[in-house]
């Protein structure tokens, strides 16, 4: 009998707040995250971008009492990653049963500014060292793993750690995602002529390209069912695909994504007609969201309830995956769809149903997407269980 993956612990670390709940507040008023940023280190020309408080992330940080010192990505893994170890008592991360998995699409590409050379040792460039000094930190006796697959990373994480737990070596694996804002990240999108000089807006007649943005996502997954507290969130199916299409621009039939999200629903014993939530990957690009629709609709989920969180937090890269799907369990908990920030008129060729407003509606499961560079796409499904 195949074992069941439950989340018994998240936490979201965002421009909009340092907690989950702090998080879906904000998402529940429609408050977006992104900024216009004048002159800056990000871009020497003005950017939209969301960006985490850089005194509040310090302020936090010193609460921890750690003489350590720790780049501004591991800071954000270490607090995320604390706060969900406080929720829930059965979380022993010292354990060897407890699992590391870390997602990041550039780790600590900061170290490669100017006015951070020196302050650490070259090696805290690499990812697997990242994991080296998270898992130091809590004491956990494992070796973290790292997923790096461009922007489907986090939801990839989160499959990783699903079927690790069904081995049944680990009965805990806690997944923590993040990525940072840097000069390095703005320019590479830049170069592709991929950024909005506003707001994005994602699935709109009106989008002209993304708005990056910084986050850090914690989940704590489970086998053993004793351990969840309140509602039972499992994670009834995911999988992952590559349509090997180009470099950077997606498949223009959404063949992979598509096949990502038929093997997903195949695993989890479940048909288009029983989805009632999907969160979208919706980055605002002219390709991307134009691709997912036709995914979407061949799956025949055209008439579901779906939205894109990108306009609250900006594109958070390896982080993306994970908050998103956080959000999604959220919006299970609560029965409350978010609304898409900046959504007006319908931009994609095919009639899928987003949502523009947010609202009240039952939620029982949520398919979360995800695509990225070089073809990659990825789907998981969360179910609500009494």
């Amino acid at each position: 009998m195949k074992l069941e993956s439950y989340i018994i612990a998240d936490n979201i670390i965002s421009p909009l707040g340092f907690s989950t709940e702090e998080n879906f507040a904000q998402l529940k008023q429609m408050r977006t995250g992104v900024q216009r940023l004048e002159k800056s280190a990000l871009s020497p020309e003005p950017v939209c971008a969301a960006v985490i408080d850089a005194r509040r992330l310090d302020d936090e940080f010193k609460k921890l009492d750690t003489s350590t010192p720790y780049t501004r990505l591991e800071q954000l893994f270490i607090l995320s990653i604390s706060d969900t170890l406080k929720q829930n008592p059965a979380i022993d991360i010292r354990s060897p049963k407890t699992l590391l998995i870390l997602s990041s699409t550039k780790g600590n590409i900061d170290l490669l500014d100017p006015e951070n050379k020196g302050k650490f040792d070259k090696k805290r460039l690499f990812l697997w060292e990242t994991g080296n000094m998270i898992t130091q930190h809590f004491g956990n006796p494992n070796k973290a793993l790292v997923v790096s697959n461009a922007c489907i990373s986090g939801v990839l994480a989160i499959i990783l750690g699903k079927r690790l737990l069904e081995e049944n070596t680990y009965d805990t694996i806690i997944v923590s995602g993040g990525d940072i804002m840097t000069h390095f990240v703005v320019s590479g999108f830049q170069s592709f002529k991929a950024v909005s000089s506003e707001v994005c807006k994602p699935y709109d007649a009106a989008r002209d390209g993304i708005s990056l943005g910084e986050a850090c996502g914690t989940v704590v997954l489970t086998n053993d069912k004793t351990k969840v507290k309140g509602t039972a969130i499992a994670v009834k199916g995911g999988s992952s695909s590559n349509d090997a299409n180009h470099i950077s621009g997606p498949s223009r039939t959404g063949d992979g994504l598509l096949l990502a999200i038929e093997r997903t629903l195949k695993e989890a014993n479940m048909d288009a007609s029983q989805v009632a939530y999907i969160s979208g990957h919706g980055t605002a690009t002219l390709y991307n969201d134009e691709m997912e629709a036709q995914a979407i609709t061949t799956a025949r989920l055209q008439d579901v309830p779906m939205n894109s969180l990108k306009s609250y937090f900006g594109h958070t890269l390896g982080a993306a995956g994970i908050i998103e799907s956080i959000i999604g369990i959220q919006s299970m908990r609560s029965n409350t769809l978010i609304g898409t920030y900046n959504y007006n008129q319908p931009g994609v060729t095919k009639p899928v149903n987003i949502i523009k407003k947010t609202t009240e509606s039952t939620v029982d499961n949520c398919l979360k997407t995800a695509a990225g560079f070089g073809g990659c796409n990825a789907a998981v499904l969360f179910s609500k269980e009494a």
